[in-house]
């Protein structure tokens, strides 16, 4: 079981973060976005927090790096949770998982533009020009009648996707080398962007999820305590065991249990269309990430 243990927790990462999509749909026809993502990062910084105490790694000495912090609960919570729940008001649950497959896509042009390390290949040229047709293909310009909503709902993921790519870049430079516990760096994160957000959100109609049992589970522990907290705990305890490159493969995953949960669960009307988009941009991501895996 031990031994396995990776394999099954790889499996349940996936269908966790695969699931979210879903979650935020529902509660978008309650909720603002911005409510949405207070109750998903209060319900996620919980876990990750008791975590974090039960190892003893948060140190009153970290808070000199609290800029770093502030930054990353920017980008990496607060405005990339909300792009993505702004998304999922308008597209369907499914669409916008598939389009969650560009977050490796979108971190690989940034870090090779902001990380010496990071090459440009025209195999990965072709990676990018294949996963970025998926995205225009996804978005149905040649449908007149979902135009207007789709490309605004796919502008709103795809800025989520940079904005979070932007934060693994930021992440490498100024986090990394500070060499803190990612329990620690978590909670920090959230922590800060719970903080912003308390101050920020207007809570008026905040109680209208309340007689809809599904959708405030969905929310509270399906988003938040199970999509946000849990996630990060099982994604760096991967890391740890599997190592970075193989830890990052789960993104492969939550775009196909999106999918599936839309067509098979809640009947969303996937096409032939999304899911040749789809195929495209994890071909995108595959040949970008090809000579990363064999390097490893």
């Amino acid at each position: 079981m031990a031994k396995n243990l990776p394999l099954i927790l790889f499996a349940i990462l996936g269908i966790i973060w695969g699931s979210n999509f879903i979650y935020m749909k529902w509660a978008s026809e309650y909720l603002s976005d911005i409510q949405i993502v207070l109750i998903r990062v209060l319900f996620g910084f919980i876990p990750v927090l008791i975590y974090a105490m039960y190892l003893k790694v948060l140190k009153l000495e970290h808070l000199k790096y609290s800029f770093h912090f502030f930054v990353m609960s920017l980008l990496a919570t607060t405005v990339y949770y909300y792009f993505f729940v702004k998304a999922s008001s308008l597209l369907l649950s499914g669409v916008v998982g598939a389009l969650s497959g560009t977050i490796p896509l979108f971190t690989f042009i940034l870090a090779v533009i902001f990380i010496k390390d990071e090459k440009i290949t025209p195999l990965r040229i072709l990676g990018i020009a294949i996963g970025l047709l998926g995205v225009v293909l996804i978005a149905k310009p040649y449908d007149a009648n979902l135009l207007e909503t789709n490309i605004e709902g796919v502008i709103f993921a795809i800025t989520g996707s940079l904005i979070i790519g932007i934060s693994f870049v930021y992440a490498k430079r100024f986090i990394s080398p500070l060499k803190i516990h990612f329990a620690a760096l978590t909670s920090y994160q959230l922590g800060y962007a719970l903080l912003i957000l308390l101050f920020i959100t207007d809570y008026e109609g905040i109680e209208n999820i309340l007689p809809h049992t599904h959708v405030f589970i969905g929310l509270v522990v399906g988003l938040g305590l199970l999509g946000t907290g849990l996630a990060f705990i099982i994604y760096y305890y991967l890391i740890e065991r599997i190592g970075a490159v193989n830890a990052s493969s789960a993104t492969y995953l939550p775009p196909l249990v999106a999918l599936f949960i839309a067509y098979f669960f809640v009947n969303e009307d996937i096409t032939l269309v999304d899911l040749m988009a789809t195929v495209l941009i994890f071909s995108g991501v595959f040949l970008i990430n090809a000579k990363k895996k064999a390097e490893a």
